[in-house]
């Protein structure tokens, strides 16, 4: 059995003391690691989120900056075709304007042509007929 004596009061003073001991060398530095630890994962945590945070905005001021971009090129393009058309346009309408001015000086050119090669065969055919006939009758015309 136990007894009751004057132990037992060094007992409980000897526990309590223990208690003291061990709360002040093990277990408030432990504790104290495991804060400073819990406080640490919670900082870098929130650093992380911060991060992600930045890059996410980085991210879509850098889509959009892409977008704008692409709708800045390809208005550039169209513009680019449009004012290709136009210019194609204005060059098909001159060459339009021009070319009854190019007919009509081809055929006066033409005509002056035949006319030339009219006179000259017949100049030609004159002579020649004469000469068929010279050589028909055997004798000179003229």
């Amino acid at each position: 059995m136990i007894s009751l004596d004057y132990s037992l009061g060094i007992q409980i003073v000897n526990f309590l003391l223990l208690i003291f001991i061990l709360n002040v060398l093990l277990y408030k530095p432990i504790l104290g690691m495991i804060d400073k630890r819990k406080r640490q994962f919670e900082d870098s945590e929130a650093e992380i989120r911060r991060l992600h945070e930045t890059v996410e905005q980085k991210m879509a001021a850098y889509e959009e900056k892409l977008h704008q971009a692409k709708a800045a090129a390809v208005e550039q393009k169209n513009e680019i075709i449009r004012q290709g058309a136009e210019e194609a346009k204005r060059v098909i309408d001159a060459v339009k304007i021009e070319i009854p001015g190019l007919m009509e000086r081809f055929h006066a050119r033409m005509d002056g042509e035949i006319g030339a090669a009219k006179k000259t065969l017949t100049a030609h055919s004159e002579q020649l007929s004469v000469e068929i006939a010279e050589k028909i009758l055997g004798r000179r015309l003229r």
